[in-house]
């Protein structure tokens, strides 16, 4: 059974791969392009790609059709951002265009580093011609990006396959097993040792049985043929005294003569040969005790959890064309999903959707984009709307224009033309909705040259000069242009961070616009809105001449080139005119905020590791509530060397701990779980009273905020025990910037020092590794890239349903694996120890208390559906409870459902019920007589009644441990009863005694219908079933009574009537903005500041890089 499941898994990953490497790439062969798959791509080949296609291998860009060999990629598969990278050509290759007799003829050599995973870094050179030219990671496109807004481009081979940079951060596959798998390995060991001993010791009592009764008795129960000198046995002999006769001889008194019985002369070799025999004997009959029919059980129940999980329709992603199920790709994994503590999540893609949209303003110290009904409450609206807005854009308002202008002008966008249609070539989906926002209300971006910008301001053309653009960089945290409208007006235009922009604000600034403005981008932060403060600037002609030559002069030193640019940058964004600002929707899946409150409800530990900038993923963890203004702290890390994370790290350690302190823990609970009873009253208002340690933290908690450079020191032998126990006291854990391999160090981290089941979670190539390191893996399918579906152990097409495949699919398996497990342990033992018991009266001969057909039927026909149809079928509460409290998440991953003291437990339950099974029939039979006077005391009837009664107890126990009654659930618990009963007839009553005269059967012929005429066989049956159902029943009553679960508690609310409510998304609740993103190093104030913009366009925009026929547009603008 595993095998054909691992089988099957291994199929459909076949398969999975083979759609993958079957994508076609064009090679260039002879001056030709010819199609070829991904797979048969290799080191060398050259090859043609074309827009909105992905990367096949590592490649040297050799040219594009973009002026200058320029080309854009978008790198989501690799680090999740989002925003486009611009990639060059050398530009001695470039010149080489859609030539394909060139490009076929290029015979370069290149010299560079070998394979690794360093995303960011590439060295080498190219030998061509002649000549050495250098190769940086601006030349070169990785496999598993995609090329965006260029046409096409040609690149060579330099790795390919797993030699690649994705696939060496993908980390090897490992074949994952469940703890509960592990758990079993040890305990089947030990019930194996168990049997030993069982073997043991009835072999040790079979030899001083027959040394001290057995070989009396040779006469009539010989030895067996293996045994040597067996013709050694005792004789006979007629004797007419016994005077001096030895007390070992037996005398029989036989017609008035004397015989006595002489054993024989030394009988211990034989009978350790005996005993020795009789070992393997007892193995062979007790060995029913190690459950090898459980794996293949357990397959099953498995195989069938997984495909609850695939048919599920309330996980079924419905997309148009691209409506994709959930899918397990294992079925090895299912009760772990169960026990998950940790999650780790990706955020572009899996949390977000990578839509941004212009959802708020704020103008001259008013708010825009709020509509308040009637009852003055707030409308939401979808897309932007505001009558107010559109009357003072149409009205002329100065303070508006300005605005749109700075939007329409503030950018590094390209227009393109498709089809008629001008369409925005953004870097960052930031700005293609600021300035997708200005278009719509009527200042569009038409176009631009290396020294231009052209707008159109409600139908009327402007062009403005562009003299200067001071670019975006990730200390500046804002970019501006300088521009020169047709009246000879210098102006700058700025955009960026509030904190940023408020700072650079001219000194007569009206306070009261100040904070109004602040006031407004601090709630548009707080409902999880990406802000941009705005201004400008006008200059004086003389002042902007003199200040271009210093920045000229800055821009071409050779040695402080950043520190003097930075400098001449401060100097001209000062004195700023304020504006407004902005407020963009980086809109998250649905249901993120309400499933990540749930797990969190659930005790489950959400980190999120992206290879986004700090802001950005603060800025959406606060959107999806990961992050509160309740928290206590929120602690960034951003130590640039080892040292200075050291601090950090330590004074962190120190800020939790006082934090812990004041919570007033006690130090004695601290080792165990922490628990919390809700309990559900009457009138359906719930109250909650919770015991064991409190969670830490509080009820605001504390957060951690790492970025990817100060990870790396983290992630060292000498702090990652002391990052793990920091980690570990956080609500929530966010690390920034890093790369597909941190983020699989971050997972194994915790996975290797903390006794917990991780999980991760992700949509990109770059969260593959990740996937890959924990023990649940589970892609978000759907997206455009599938590599982390294929690595993936569970599939699913929005983050909102982890919810359910946690809290209803992983906590129904592990339940019904644990009560699986329970039963099967409970009725092994009392099957085989019952022959154990047996061996007592039977000389330690191995005989068999049961019929040989019942064994062989017992564990594949009496018990086998109904403790399967428990482990597929039952379930404590249905599937909208389990959503609704996710406290009944908890036993699962405290293993307190199946554990070793449940295990224990099980198999005494078992023991007992062997010995009452077998001890009280054998009483009730013994010395006993019929109505009719005949003997009672054979093997027959008690073996018939033995095995009754254990069908009937373990029926019953099934029957009371079933909380989830089905008409499967009927048919195949009272029909295995029925079934047992009816095969004994049949093999006892009805068929012809000539068939069963060669069988073991033969000597139970007619024994169901003559014991069960007996009282005896009834009193043995009601006996049996009293004194070990009785007090189960009894129990559960008493415990439900007096300390009920949770699941009790939901049980009975259920059957009172009162149903419960159906789990809705809430609605987002404005956040109240009061506590402060802290670093450890210094203070800042939460900020809704996010831009995924890159540094470097602006220059490539000045030096026309950007452009096509550059030369004729700079003439025509001369």
């Amino acid at each position: 059974m595993w095998s054909v499941n691992h089988g099957r898994e291994r199929r459909q990953r076949h398969i999975s791969d083979r759609n993958v490497n079957g994508r076609k790439s064009y090679v260039v062969r002879d001056g030709h392009l010819n199609e070829e798959e991904w797979s048969k791509v290799r080191v060398g080949d050259v090859i043609r790609m074309m827009s909105n296609q992905f990367v096949a291998a590592d490649l040297l860009l050799l040219s594009t059709s973009e002026p200058h060999g320029i080309c854009y990629i978008e790198t989501m598969e690799l680090d999740g951002e989002t925003n486009l990278k611009s990639r060059g050509a050398i530009a001695d290759t470039a010149e080489m265009g859609d030539d394909l007799d060139a490009i076929s003829k290029f015979n370069g050599e290149i010299i560079c580093e070998a394979p690794n995973n360093k995303l960011d870094k590439f060295h080498g050179k190219l030998i061509w011609q002649s000549r050495e030219l250098p190769i940086t990671n601006d030349n070169i496109l990785l496999r598993g990006c995609i090329l965006k807004n260029t046409r096409w481009c040609y690149g060579l081979v330099i790795f390919a396959g797993k030699d690649t940079k994705l696939m060496m951060n993908s980390g090897k596959t490992k074949f994952k097993r469940t703890s509960l798998d592990r758990f079993l390995n040890i305990l089947i060991m030990g019930i194996v040792l168990f049997l030993i001993a069982m073997c043991l010791i009835c072999t040790i009592l079979c030899g001083v049985w027959e040394w001290t009764t057995g070989r009396w008795f040779t006469i009539y129960l010989p030895w067996d043929d293996i045994v040597p000198n067996r013709q050694q046995h005792g004789q006979f002999k007629t004797v007419q005294s016994i005077k001096n006769m030895s007390e070992n001889f037996t005398l029989f008194d036989v017609h008035g003569a004397i015989h006595c019985y002489i054993p024989p002369i030394s009988g211990s070799q034989q009978i350790a040969v005996i005993s020795f025999l009789m070992f393997f004997s007892y193995v062979i009959l007790l060995n029913t005790v190690v459950p090898i029919s459980l794996y293949v059980s357990v397959e099953i129940i498995r195989f069938i959890h997984s495909m609850w999980i695939n048919y599920d329709q309330e996980m079924f992603y419905e997309n148009g064309d691209r409506s994709v199920p959930a899918r397990a790709h294992t079925t090895t994994l299912n009760e772990e999903l169960g026990q998950v503590q940790y999650v780790f999540s990706d955020k572009t893609g899996t949390l977000t959707r990578n839509i941004m949209t212009f959802n708020k303003c704020t103008i001259n110290g008013i708010s825009y984009g709020d509509l308040i009904d009637a009852r003055g409450e707030r409308i939401e609206v979808t897309p932007f709307y505001d009558r107010r807005l559109l009357d003072d854009t149409k009205n002329g308002v100065e303070e508006v224009t300005e605005f749109w202008r700075l939007l329409a002008l503030c950018h590094t966008v390209m227009p393109e033309r498709d089809k008629g249609q001008l369409v925005y070539q953004a870097q960052s989906p930031d700005e293609a909705a600021l300035t997708s926002a200005a278009r719509n209300f009527g200042y569009v971006f038409r176009g631009r040259t290396p020294q231009s910008i052209t707008i159109e301001v409600m139908g009327k053309e402007e062009v403005y000069e562009l003299l200067c653009i001071l670019d975006f960089n990730n200390d500046r945290k804002r970019m501006s242009v300088i521009t020169r409208n047709s009246e000879g007006k210098i102006r700058l235009y700025c955009k960026g961070a509030d904190m940023m922009i408020m700072a650079r604000l001219k000194p007569s600034t009206s306070p009261l616009l100040v904070s109004s403005t602040s006031t407004h981008l601090a709630d548009f932060a707080n409902i999880g809105l990406r802000t941009l403060c705005l201004a400008y600037k006008d200059i004086d002609p003389a002042y902007f001449e003199d200040w271009i030559n210093r920045q000229h002069e800055a821009a071409i030193d050779m040695y402080n080139r950043e520190k003097k640019l930075e400098a001449v940058y401060e100097e001209m964004e000062k004195d700023m005119t304020l504006i407004g600002g902005t407020a963009i929707e980086d809109k998250l899946q649905d249901g993120v905020p309400e499933t990540i409150a749930r797990l969190a409800e659930a005790n489950i530990k959400i980190w999120v590791l992206t290879g986004d900038k700090t802001e950005t993923a603060i800025n959406i963890a606060y959107s999806c509530r990961l992050l509160t203004d309740d928290m206590k702290e929120i602690v960034v890390i951003d130590g640039q060397t080892h040292s200075e994370v050291e601090v950090q790290l330590k004074d962190t350690k120190i800020t939790f701990d006082r934090i812990m302190n004041n919570t007033h823990v006690d130090p004695t609970a601290e080792k165990h779980p922490r628990f919390e009873i809700e309990t559900i009253h009457g009138d359906g208002q719930n109250s909650s009273m919770s015991y064991g340690a409190e969670s830490k933290g509080g009820d605001g908690g504390v957060a951690l905020v790492i970025n990817g450079d100060s990870l790396a020191f983290a992630l060292d032998e000498r702090l990652e025990r002391l990052f793990l126990e920091i980690a570990c006291m956080c609500m929530a854990v966010i690390c920034c910037r890093v790369t597909p391999l941190q983020k699989a160090q971050v997972v194994d981290l915790v996975k290797r020092n903390k006794k917990a089941v991780t999980l991760s979670i992700g949509d990109g190539a770059n969260d593959v590794s990740m996937i890959k390191t924990a023990h649940i893996g589970v892609g978000i399918s759907g997206q455009e890239g599938m590599q982390a579906v294929l690595a993936s152990d569970y599939s699913i097409g929005q983050f909102k349903y982890l919810e359910r495949l946690l809290l209803v699919h992983g906590r129904w398996s592990y339940f019904r694996m644990a009560k699986f497990l329970r039963y099967f342990f409970y009725k092994n033992f009392a099957f085989t120890l019952t022959n154990f018991w047996y061996s007592f009266f039977c000389g330690y001969s191995a005989q068999t208390v049961f019929d040989a057909v019942f064994i062989a039927c017992y564990n594949l026909f009496f018990t086998a559906l109904p403790v399967l149809a428990m482990g597929a079928l039952d379930q404590d509460v249905d599937h909208t409870y389990s959503l609704q409290y996710p406290k009944l998440y908890l036993p699962g991953q405290f293993n307190l459902f199946f554990n070793m003291r449940i295990f224990i437990y099980s198999v005494l339950h078992g023991m007992f019920s062997s010995l009452v099974i077998f001890f009280v029939p054998y009483g009730t039979f013994l010395n006993g007589a019929a109505s009719d006077g005949k003997d009672l005391d054979d093997y027959s009837s008690l073996a018939f009644t033995t095995f009754t009664a254990l069908i009937v107890v373990v029926t019953g126990q099934i029957a009371f441990d079933t909380a989830y009654w089905t008409a499967i659930s009927h048919v195949v618990i009272w029909g295995s009863l029925i079934f047992y009963f009816l095969l004994a007839f049949l093999i006892y009553e009805a068929l012809p005694v000539t068939l069963l005269a060669k069988t073991s059967s033969s000597v139970s012929y007619g024994v169901a219908f003559k014991t069960m005429a007996t009282p005896q066989f009834w009193f043995s049956i009601l006996m049996v079933s009293v004194i070990l159902l009785l007090p189960v029943m009894l129990n559960r009553f008493f415990w439900l009574d007096t300390h009920p679960s949770f699941a009790d508690r939901l049980r009975v609310r259920k059957k009172l009537g009162k149903r419960a409510t159906s789990v809705k998304e809430d609605k987002k609740t404005p956040f109240t903005r009061s506590a402060a993103t802290r670093r450890s190093v210094r203070g800042s104030l939460r900020s809704g500041y996010a831009f995924s913009h890159s540094q470097g366009f602006g220059e490539l925009i000045l030096k026309g890089k950007l452009f096509k026929n550059v030369e004729q547009m700079r003439a025509k603008n001369g």
